[in-house]
């Protein structure tokens, strides 16, 4: 690079201040360009770090997305961001990587241009020698310029992903997984009765079976506990309900019509969930606790959360429910997560409703308000309950007991402690404080 300068200033130092002087304003052209680049890029960035944000939390929500039939406003909220944050900054780059190109093009054609003009004109005197001359100047000066080039175009590279660069996005991958089913009947609501009729499900075919040839009937409004140790299929029960999954084999039937016949998002909009893994969104409180029914009005929020004895401590956040509770929740215990998860089931007014070990993180003080909420809220209701402490469910229209995917014993629970055998155990166990039933 030293080499081609000194050649430039040998052949005339006038040409040479000349190109500087050219060249020094084609630099403060791409000056201006450049922070236009790098700020375009942040914000491009900063788009594409919370959509992918967004995509992970839908992600890692989408067991309750799904149970509350929100698919719709889920990927609509994605789309959103793409439409009006990401596409309109993707196009403002395209825009400017359109000018600087030929922008620089152009004006290294003025250049060369202006340069031979003014070198033919100061290198006259010598007309043997103009044109080898002004080749030779010429030369070195285009191969003093790709050099600079190279470093302008890796300047304008950086400043191009800068953001990138000042924060990696994230890469999503989802399992080839059927999470909705379209179309179907119109679910208008529950007349009689829920039945699973020898239903078997199996996640995987090397797998022994989650659930085998269950049996059972849910009438409208009642009361049905599942019980069992870990693994037994109680939650496999729930999320079959749920329409997460299909059953292997067997069907589950709503009012006599199998499930499969319906349209699962008008379906899971008559049922509210509240699991052990309660999924929290990194949103204000009563925007979580809305989440179920986005129309609801503040008043009948703060209700809700009064009837899952959430209000007292939401009140006592420094914004209250306006306050934001970090991704998945962090800011809460886990007791206040699973009281908001209440709230928002609460709010939903679902004829279906299952609570998933939904009490399982609360003490004792705190178990038994929000039983005595759900008591009344499970009125009239038809209820499936994943039973953590036996307690909950003494009033039970009918406790089915578990063990390896198979239903071993069912009654209410008098009837169950009669039997004196698995049911009647796990009681005594737990009411010497040895054992719960998870």
């Amino acid at each position: 690079m030293l080499g081609y300068l000194v050649v430039l200033l040998a052949i005339s130092p006038f040409l040479s201040l000349i190109a500087l002087v050219l060249g020094s304003g084609l630099f403060l052209i791409q000056r201006y360009l450049i922070p236009l680049i790098k700020e375009n890029s942040r914000e491009l960035t900063q788009a594409q770090v919370s959509i992918s944000k967004q995509i992970v939390e839908t992600i890692q929500g989408l067991r309750l997305i799904h149970s509350f039939g929100r698919q719709r406003q889920a990927t609509g909220t994605i789309h959103h961001l793409i439409s009006h944050d990401l596409l309109p900054l993707q196009e403002k780059q395209a825009r400017l990587s359109k000018v600087t190109g030929p922008v620089n093009q152009s004006l290294t054609i003025t250049i060369v241009g202006l340069l031979l003009i003014i070198g033919f004109i100061v290198l006259s005197d010598e007309q043997a020698l103009v044109f080898p001359a002004l080749f030779t100047f010429i030369a070195a000066l285009n191969r003093l310029s790709a050099t600079l080039g190279g470093f302008a175009r890796l300047f304008n590279s950086f400043a191009k992903n800068s953001g990138k660069l000042e924060r990696l996005t994230e890469i999503l991958t989802t399992e080839d997984k059927e999470w909705s089913r379209v179309g179907g009947k119109i679910f208008k609501g529950l007349k009689e009765k829920i039945e699973f009729e020898n239903v078997t499900l199996q996640y995987f075919s090397d797998q022994a079976p989650a659930l085998h040839n269950i049996n059972f009937v849910m009438p409208q409004g009642s009361v049905t506990a599942l019980v069992g140790s870990s693994g037994a299929g109680k939650s496999s029960i729930a999320d079959l309900l749920t329409g997460l999954y299909d059953p292997t084999e067997g069907k589950i039937t709503i009012d006599n019509v199998d499930l499969k016949a319906y349209s699962l998002e008008t379906w899971r909009q008559q049922m509210g969930v509240v699991s052990q893994d309660t999924f929290i969104f990194n949103q204000p409180i009563i925007e979580n606790i809305r989440y179920g029914k986005p129309e609801a009005t503040e008043e009948e929020v703060i209700q809700a959360a009064k009837d899952a004895q959430a209000h007292d401590f939401i009140a006592a956040l420094p914004n209250g429910y306006d306050t934001i509770v970090g991704e998945r929740g962090y800011r809460l215990s886990g007791g206040q997560r699973q009281r908001v998860a209440l709230a928002r089931a609460i709010l939903k007014q679902p004829e279906v409703l299952i609570l998933d070990e939904a009490t399982s993180a609360l003490d004792s003080q705190s178990e038994r308000l929000v039983q005595q909420a759900l008591a009344m809220f499970q009125q009239d209701r038809t209820v499936l309950v994943v039973a953590h402490r036996l307690s909950s469910i003494t009033g039970a229209d009918q406790i089915l007991v578990l063990e390896q995917g198979e239903i071993v014993e069912r009654g209410t629970h008098q009837e169950l402690l009669s039997l004196g055998e698995r049911y009647a155990q796990y009681w005594q166990l737990q009411a010497q404080g040895e054992v719960a039933v998870n």
